[in-house]
């Protein structure tokens, strides 16, 4: 795999279930040392964690990053806030749609690119349990239909 290929480290796959994902946003993560091994042999997770736009600045909240098993002092808090590092037009168009459209921020993968730790965040609106039953009942019929064109 050549360094200009995204390869994917920790991926989300609650988020597209729990949310209807509108548009993707790719930002940038402020990590120290340890925590870029941690998430390089694959042992972080975003389950439950969001992104929150505070002062002018993106935050990531509740990611989880285990402590290296190599690292002594170096070690930081596993659940600590991380500073995403987006434009700043981009900042201010997410801070308002968060906030007017009750639409969140919700991380779906972490990746490296070209050596650098990335996030893709999800501008998305939360599913209600109907949503997510006609989802699935959507998923089955699509899968009988492939099922009954392949026996043909």
């Amino acid at each position: 795999m050549s360094e200009t290929e995204k390869r994917i480290t920790i991926a989300n796959r609650k988020a597209r279930h729990d949310y209807f994902i509108e548009e993707t946003f790719e930002a940038g993560i402020c990590l120290v040392g340890t925590e870029v091994k941690s998430i390089r042999a694959g042992k972080a997770s975003l389950q439950d964690s969001y992104a929150r736009m505070d002062k002018g600045e993106a935050w990531l909240i509740n990611m989880y990053v285990a402590p290296y098993e190599q690292g002594n002092r170096y070690n930081l808090e596993p659940r600590r806030p991380r500073k995403l590092l987006l434009h700043k037009l981009e900042i201010v168009k997410l801070a308002a749609q968060t906030q007017q459209k009750g639409l969140a921020l919700i991380p779906l993968k972490i990746y490296f690119h070209h050596g650098h730790a990335k996030i893709e965040l999800g501008l998305g609106k939360g599913m209600r349990m109907y949503d997510k039953r006609e989802a699935i009942a959507e998923k089955d019929a699509n899968r009988e239909a492939q099922r009954e064109m392949s026996e043909r």
